[in-house]
């Protein structure tokens, strides 16, 4: 069971980042259309429309992996006091109340804008039109994959319901902890007071 929810994390890990590559790509478009418009005087009609699009895929195909690392926002002043065991629960309600039918909707929903879109082949407004079906698409993809997480979160719930243990995840980029730096690099709070001090010396000098 343990490979298997592994296996969905690892899943959403990589689509996530391989979708986050538009960043780079929106700032290198942007850069481009500022240089375009302002030194070349050469505007471009569907730029614009499409960093909507790129930045609306980045933002949706993020969803998944966020949710694989447990990284969504959530009322820690409360839930962080809780028991694991506590704390599934709370997340197994949530999960059934809101996340269930608000995703499966999004998943449903979807794909219908993306199939009749599709069908009359849309387009955006602009002068220069683009295709709308393709970040359509998003829609259903995103909303699938968010949703084979989701259950995965489920099954994680429930396995700390049972064991009071919540079941471990794949490591992946983590905030800078400044205890866990400071044991690295071999430096005690002395060592920084003595430099504070050094500094401020110096600095009346």
């Amino acid at each position: 069971m343990q490979n298997l929810l592994l296996s969905v994390d690892r899943l959403s890990t990589f689509i996530g980042k391989t979708f986050a590559w538009t960043a780079a790509l929106l700032t290198l478009m942007i850069s481009w259309e500022v240089f375009s418009r302002y030194v070349l005087n050469t505007p471009h009609a569907w730029m614009l429309d499409f960093q909507i699009m790129l930045y609306g895929t980045l933002f949706m195909t993020a969803g998944a992996y966020t949710l694989s690392k447990n990284g969504h926002v959530r009322g820690d002043v409360l839930y962080g006091f809780f028991e694991p065991r506590t704390q599934a629960m709370v997340d197994l309600v949530l999960y059934f109340v809101f996340f269930l039918p608000g995703v499966t909707a999004l998943t449903y929903a979807g794909w219908f804008f993306f199939t009749e879109s599709l069908a009359i082949r849309e387009q955006t407004f602009s002068a220069e039109s683009l295709p709308l079906y393709p970040f359509k698409f998003m829609l259903p993809l995103s909303g699938g994959i968010l949703l084979l997480q989701g259950i995965v979160e489920i099954i994680r719930c429930v396995i700390c319901i049972r064991t009071g243990e919540w079941p471990k995840r794949d490591e992946d980029v983590e905030e800078v902890d400044v205890d866990k730096l400071k044991e690295m690099v071999n430096v005690k709070d002395e060592d920084i007071q003595a430099l504070d001090k050094f500094v401020a010396k110096e600095g009346a000098k």
